[in-house]
């Protein structure tokens, strides 16, 4: 067999791909290549799933196809290892009371009386950084998958890199701040590390040329032209109609960072990839294929026009799009000249062991600390890693006003909302208390409770408005009820479905037809109603208009079995494979 061996990888690709695939199987995952794309030539990526639970899945990018595949199975073992595929979802009172929730080294930290922070709990430099926007409360700090306010908050060790003393830093504030942000696994520890801290590295510089409206040189042809497949990928690039300009992100040589920004001339779009790692060969590349990772070329007309709006670009929903999937805003700034900084031909060649440390001397020199938490349980090195202060994705303040969280005391209730037997007043007092909670209206029912519900169903696309609509219904209060269904039809028509769709645009006509008419005009307007909706559909709309029937298309779900819920039972049955791992 021929051995590949790329910079950055101490392992030849066919051996770490024949090596983590059997690890997998060995494990129970089923995986399986969903998909290919290979839209220019030296760019390769691959979607990648767990046939078992296709909740877990991974995306590959590279030069070349083995390349690519060996990027989606790190990543995969990286997502599996930090229980990154579990992160927004409760686990069920079995996990929840048992040995231990995420892994057999964590902490628990019991809630008290007066809600302050337990003793042991963070140091004294992340209390600091965590309250810059106000106190924390214990109860803020609850996870998401136990939800356990018996047993309290939930914590995993961390080694602070200056002087390797363990922190203890709370699951809910990983979940809420770092999301996936500084994972990573490898052939060895510090391969994974230096992984890791250059991605680290890439998305603060995104977010300071975002924030700052920073302008970057470009990256000269002479440079360029030293590496002939990125050349022949950005020259089949533009040639197809999609002009590239390559750009040095290193802020003057301080980060080994690269931008590549790609316009769309037929639709005035473009959006921009970064990509890092100390080798500027590796980060190039990383970059262009990162650029088109998941996207053939009739699939680079759905970004947003350059705008002059730099506090539109800084606007952290904007911010949040880009970690997301690149599509946010850019601003015409980055592109201005003169650039803000020279063209610097940085390159810090090195094994990944002093890699490793040059990026943990840059980040410490920068003011910052640096924690570090292993995981080997899988069979292959990986770790999390957060700089706070740095490595943040959400704003911290989301720790009070969007903590994943805030669904807890909800769950129940909601679930067993189609079966519950009360008075109008009832449902409308619920409404109330819900209104309080000032969440937004197009948040999802799933998302909020943290509950996984099949595709096409009716609690799969419940979104909090159309819930508020169901409970105004249910409560008698048509000019509510009328408000928040036109707020969901204005919002997404394409997200109900076609049964869905219909209900909800006769219901809309039904319950305008009470406002300017009252409902004992409908025999004068059944028969057309009839005719548009169809007879079932308006039957339907009609008793969930006079309170015959509540929530429409919902029925009652087992919130702790999950009985009724078939994709949080393969959800289980995979965390339960890696529970296994652990111990």
């Amino acid at each position: 067999m021929t051995l590949t061996y790329i910079p950055g990888k101490d392992v030849a690709l066919e051996q770490t791909i024949t090596r983590f695939q059997q690890q997998l199987a060995t494990l129970g995952f089923n995986i399986e290549e969903a998909s290919w794309l290979n839209p220019v030539p030296h760019v390769w990526s691959v979607h990648i799933r767990d046939r078992d639970c296709p909740q877990c899945f991974t995306n590959g990018k590279g030069a070349t196809r083995e390349a690519a595949l060996a990027s989606a199975l790190g990543e995969f073992f990286e997502r599996l290892s930090c229980n990154y595929f579990f992160a927004d979802f409760y686990l069920g009172r079995d996990t929840a009371s048992g040995s231990f929730v995420h892994y057999p080294d964590e902490r628990w930290f019991a809630l008290t009386e007066d809600d302050n922070l337990p003793a042991g709990l963070l140091d004294e430099h992340l209390l600091e950084l965590y309250q810059q926007e106000g106190e924390l409360h214990a109860s803020q700090l609850l996870d998401l998958q136990s939800g356990n306010e018996e047993r309290g908050i939930c914590a995993l060790p961390f080694v602070r890199q200056r002087d390797g003393q363990t922190s203890y830093i709370p699951v809910n504030i990983i979940g809420n701040l770092y999301v996936s942000n500084g994972m990573s696994a490898g052939n060895n520890s510090a391969e994974a590390h230096s992984q890791a801290l250059a991605e680290i590295c890439e998305r603060h510089v995104k977010q300071r040329i975002l924030t700052e409206a920073i302008s970057l040189p470009p990256i000269p042809d002479n440079v360029l032209n030293e590496h002939p497949g990125v050349r022949e990928a950005l020259d089949r690039l533009d040639a197809a109609g999609y002009p590239v300009l390559t750009l040095d992100a290193s802020l003057g040589g301080q980060f080994p960072v690269v931008c590549v920004v790609l316009f769309n001339r037929d639709n005035g779009t473009s959006f921009a990839s970064f990509g890092a790692h100390p080798n500027f060969a590796v980060a190039l590349e990383r970059t262009v294929t990162e650029l088109l990772q998941g996207r053939s070329l009739n699939q680079l007309d759905v970004f947003a026009e350059p705008t002059f709006d730099n506090g539109l670009v800084a606007d952290p929903t904007n911010l949040e799009t880009h970690f997301t999937d690149s599509s946010g805003y850019l601003g015409w700034d980055m592109l201005r000249t003169p650039a803000d900084f020279e063209f610097c031909r940085w390159d810090f060649i090195s094994d990944n062991p002093n890699t490793r440390q040059h990026l943990l001397e840059l980040l410490h020199g920068l003011g910052h600390e640096v924690y570090i938490a292993d995981y080997d349980h899988l069979g292959v090195s990986a770790c999390r890693i957060l700089v706070p202060g740095l490595s943040e994705i959400y704003p911290l303040d989301d720790l009070g006003h969007a903590n994943n969280n805030t669904g807890l005391g909800w769950r129940e209730l909601l679930c067993g909302l189609p079966d519950v037997a009360a008075e109008p007043e009832d449902f409308l007092g619920l409404l109330d208390t819900l209104n309080e909670e000032s969440l937004a209206d197009d948040l999802l029912i799933g998302e909020f409770l943290g509950l996984l519900f099949e595709p096409g169903s009716g609690w799969a696309s419940l979104r909090m408005a159309e819930l508020k609509a169901m409970l105004a219904l249910a409560g008698g209060d048509h000019a509510t009820a009328l408000e928040w269904v036109q707020w969901l039809l204005n919002y997404n028509q394409n997200g109900l479905g076609r049964e869905r769709l219909r209900h909800y645009l006769c219901l809309l006509s039904l319950l305008q037809l009470g406002q300017l008419h009252g409902f004992e005009a409908l025999e004068h307007y059944a028969e057309a109603l009839a005719w548009q909706y169809g007879e079932p559909v308006l039957d339907d709309a009609l008793a969930v208009v006079l309170g015959e029937q509540r929530f429409y298309g919902l029925e009652a779900i087992d919130s702790e079995g999950f009985g009724n819920l078939p994709a949080m039972q393969r959800l289980l049955a995979a965390y339960g494979k890696l529970q296994r791992a652990k111990t």
